[in-house]
């Protein structure tokens, strides 16, 4: 189920970190040191109550040297494309700016919900501004202090006011997100998919910003595809914005099992491909690199190119390469095989007994080292869940678990069992613990 959309917007130096800060709840911490993991986060996932919602923060985008309107007009139009509800921060201490009135116009031509988040309202100084600000001409405003956590629960109470609770039915089928930085041939590869003489496009379920999803039969069974092929709006603005592609991408990695990380064999890879796989490797999603325009491609070396994206993507040696020509429709019946595959293995169940057997004998054949005279010991073993398939080892003490011996017993169940195309989640647990 796709979850709502809140982002922060206004000038710089404001507070919208502080705010969005207190909003996630903690200070986000450094994503694990992997290559390809993002580590400068601009979006979260928050909670308040039984509501939950992603969260935007336009503070941590950087326009280089465009100048300052240009800037504010940019934010602005990344909070209307992938916003329900806007956060319209100002500066309570500096007061009303005319910087302030130029997001405001913006602001009011969309259709969003906008609140108006007057932050820093801790002096009297500051409280003396509060009414200026209704100059603005928006509905709701909402005196805060970042800084001081103060004022949050009336705000949050405004901005959950009209999210519904997750009681939907659950749709079960599997969906497949097709995320890519731009001009790699996403659009491309959907309608390649899509006209696949075995695939029957049976509906068009609508329209989701830019993020489309369509429902398409592949061998008698039904599929979701999620397109996140970006804004089609032309303009200097929204050329701007091609490069925050990525937040399509988050979202649409988000509500999708297996991500098809679409790659531009004429480009070669880049950093921004890291990127969106290190966020895919994050949500613990199915993953199936696929490199588009191979017909473009002098030296159709498959060997060659995939020992150079395994070198690129070493923390998705796991993932499955497939080479296709979207425009040409070359080696397009290889992708949704592949696709078959990683939905059995993302959901793949193994026995108890198995499974421990396994662990067993990956122990004896290498004990872990001692650290301070004790040993990490392996009582038991069981997985937890699936989507991606998660393992719990319950052990003498959690603190003695080195990284590489981790990696080690995760080698040692990917080769005793198929889990090409799926992460592994692995946890300790000292024994007796919860």
């Amino acid at each position: 189920m796709k979850l709502p959309t809140v982002s922060l917007v206004g000038r710089p130096n404001v507070g919208k970190s502080t705010i969005f800060n207190r909003l996630v709840g903690k200070k986000l911490s450094i994503i694990e040191d992997t290559p390809g993991v993002t580590r400068d986060r601009i979006y979260a996932d928050a909670s308040y109550g039984n509501y939950r919602f992603h969260l935007i923060d336009t503070g941590g985008i950087d326009m280089g040297e465009d100048d300052f309107k240009e800037e504010i007009k940019v934010q602005a139009e990344i909070a209307i494309s992938e916003s329900d509800v806007v956060l319209f921060v100002v500066d309570g201490r500096e007061g009303l700016t005319s910087n302030d009135l130029l997001a405001r116009d913006i602001l009011r031509k969309s259709k969003k919900r906008v609140l108006v988040v007057i932050n820093k309202v801790d002096t009297k100084e500051s409280k003396d501004h509060l009414y200026d600000f209704y100059e603005l001409g928006f509905e709701e405003y909402f005196p805060v202090s970042g800084e001081h956590n103060i004022g949050f629960v009336e705000l949050l109470d405004s901005v959950v006011r009209d999210f519904h609770d997750s009681q939907e039915e659950e749709d079960t089928r599997l969906k497949i997100s097709i995320i890519g930085r731009p001009n790699v041939g996403k659009s491309s590869l959907v309608n390649a998919l899509l006209n696949e003489e075995r695939t029957i496009v049976s509906s068009h379920a609508g329209t989701t910003r830019d993020a489309v999803d369509t429902v398409f039969t592949y061998e008698h069974q039904e599929y979701v595809l999620i397109d996140t092929a970006g804004m089609r709006k032309k303009g200097k603005v929204f050329e701007n914005l091609a490069k925050y592609s990525l937040l399509r991408s988050l979202q649409a990695i988000d509500r999708s099992d297996i991500c098809l990380l679409v790659l531009n064999a004429e480009e070669g890879i880049l950093e921004q491909d890291k990127h969106i796989a290190g966020f895919a490797l994050e949500k613990g999603k199915g993953i199936i690199l696929v490199v588009n325009k191979w017909d473009t491609v002098e030296n159709k070396d498959t060997v060659e190119y995939t020992k150079k994206i395994r070198n690129e993507f070493q923390f998705l040696s796991y993932a499955p390469v497939v080479f296709v020509s979207a425009l040409t429709k070359k080696r397009i019946h290889t992708l949704m095989p592949e696709v078959l595959k990683v939905e059995k293995n993302i959901s793949r169940e193994i026995k108890t007994s198995v499974l421990n057997e396994v662990v067993e004998e990956a122990y004896r054949l290498k004990l872990p080292p001692s650290y301070k005279g004790k040993r990490l010991k392996i009582y038991f073993v069981y997985q937890k869940s699936t989507k991606p398939p998660k393992f719990v080892f319950q052990v003498n003490d959690k603190g003695l678990v080195h990284f590489s011996y981790e990696r080690y017993l995760e080698n040692k169940l990917r080769e005793n069992f198929d889990f090409e195309g799926t992460p592994l989640e692995i946890k300790f647990k000292n024994k007796g613990e919860e």
